[in-house]
């Protein structure tokens, strides 16, 4: 079946209390995927609650009104299903794929936490999520060689205040001072069916697919007033280049670039995507090529050297980052890394383009090809932009990019003035931190 194909057979439906129901045809038989994607991440919260977003992420599966603490995750994994949910700036997202025959079962047990979980909560669940929460944060920022750089992105490309300034992770104060009352609240003001997307990716029957979502959420009622979506504007140039340098336990200088630009969904999101893929992804890329094997600055650590942030509301990110090899300094890495990101202005190559398209569409189809892949990649284009099929025929938007186009938006963004500079080198006296430059 050819993805066109299956676009037209997405079916959309929206229930009387507001829940978005996409349901789409699997490639994989006796298969059910299923994927909430709640409008509510961490640009909702607010300065000193910060984290609450991806606390209830966990508090999610810590019981409701008919569900006992941990059931949720056992009925799954007792049928062989995949269960999990994550939690980014624009969304929070719960999942599972099941054998086609426990559709119901996994369909009752979300409805039944978005209905009751406030009955299911107490200080006791809250403390305990809590504590992990931040043993997570200890675990994957705090105690992490280069863990804070994101963090410290974020809170130099974003002012004080502004939605996107803080991580999804939230302080340790912050997660410190959650109140019960508080996080009731957060629950109620944005966990309702009018702020869902619901896809189910499976072989049976939209009518049959609708009618079961509307025996399991119908008599959900809407919430009593929707939550106010922050501001998130942002006008005018960062005014770089602005610089962050650290100095910590990390085994090799590390160089973290950022430039805003343009918010996900805009062309120029998708211009600069390919720019990203021309510059550092794979070993056929630019940073690879120049910086891994020619000049021997930079550590073959496997991953992507660049790629964008996605941010709907408000600029994103495209971030450049390598990690130095034994006896590079980190002026040197980072001097170098600044030169090729530059030299996108200079000009690209057809072949470039045809190579970084055709990393992206990998990537997109391989997304695609599994059932839980695609009912999340729809739910994103349902919540985010109104249109489930773009999950589809997002690679048009590629294939309508020019190398003109990538050098004209390289001209714009990838400039000085608009760079931030994350910088990480070694503490052997363990000296602590240094001011920001």
């Amino acid at each position: 079946m050819t993805t066109n194909g299956a676009a037209r057979r997405v079916s959309q439906f929206t229930l009387d209390n507001g829940l978005r129901l996409v349901s789409a045809p699997a490639a994989t038989p006796q298969v059910a995927a299923v994927n909430l994607w709640y409008g509510v991440g961490s640009r909702h919260e607010r300065p000193g609650r910060t984290g609450f977003a991806h606390l209830f992420e966990h508090l999610m599966f810590q019981g409701s009104g008919n569900v006992a603490k941990g059931e949720h995750f056992d009925a799954v994994e007792r049928l062989g299903g995949d269960i999990n949910a994550s939690t980014s700036t624009d969304r929070t997202n719960y999942y599972e794929t099941v054998p086609e025959h426990a559709l119901d079962l996994v369909l009752w047990l979300e409805a039944d936490r978005l209905a009751t979980l406030r009955e299911g909560m107490s200080q006791e669940v809250l403390d305990n999520q809590r504590d992990v929460v931040k043993n997570e944060r200890r675990q994957r920022y705090d105690n992490q060689p280069y863990g804070t750089a994101l963090e410290r992105i974020l809170r130099l490309g974003y002012p004080e205040g502004h939605p996107y300034h803080h991580s999804t992770i939230g302080s340790m104060a912050d997660l410190d001072a959650a109140d019960l009352d508080y996080v009731l609240s957060f629950h109620g003001r944005h966990y309702g069916p009018d702020n869902a997307v619901l896809t189910v990716v499976s072989n049976l029957d939209p009518a049959d697919v609708r009618d079961r979502v509307e025996r399991y959420f119908g008599a959900i009622p809407a919430r009593p007033s929707a939550a106010e979506a922050p501001d998130a504007a942002l006008t005018g140039p960062i005014g770089g280049p602005v610089r962050d340098h650290v100095v910590e336990a990390v085994p090799a200088p590390g160089v973290f670039l950022g430039y805003r630009t343009a918010p996900y969904g805009e062309r120029d999101f998708d211009v600069l995507h390919l720019a990203s893929a021309v510059l550092g992804q794979g070993q056929g890329s630019r940073l690879y090529r120049r910086l891994v094997l020619e000049r021997g600055l930079a550590a073959d650590d496997g991953g992507a050297a660049a790629d964008l942030l996605p941010f709907r509301y408000t600029p994103s990110l495209m971030l450049v980052n390598m990690i130095a090899r034994e006896g590079v300094s980190g002026d040197d890495l980072e001097a170098a890394m600044i030169e090729e990101t530059e030299k996108l202005a200079e000009g690209v190559t057809d072949e470039e383009l045809e190579r970084a398209r055709a990393v992206l569409e990998r990537d997109h189809l391989q997304t695609l090809s599994h059932p839980s892949g695609l009912a999340d990649s729809i739910s994103a284009c349902t919540q985010l932009f109104g249109d489930p099929e773009l999950a589809y025929t997002w690679p048009r938007r590629w294939a309508e990019v020019t190398t003109d186009d990538i050098v004209d938006q390289a001209k714009r963004a990838l400039v000085p003035e608009n760079m931030l500079s994350v910088r990480f080198d070694p503490d052997d006296t363990e000296a602590g931190e240094r001011p920001a430059a």
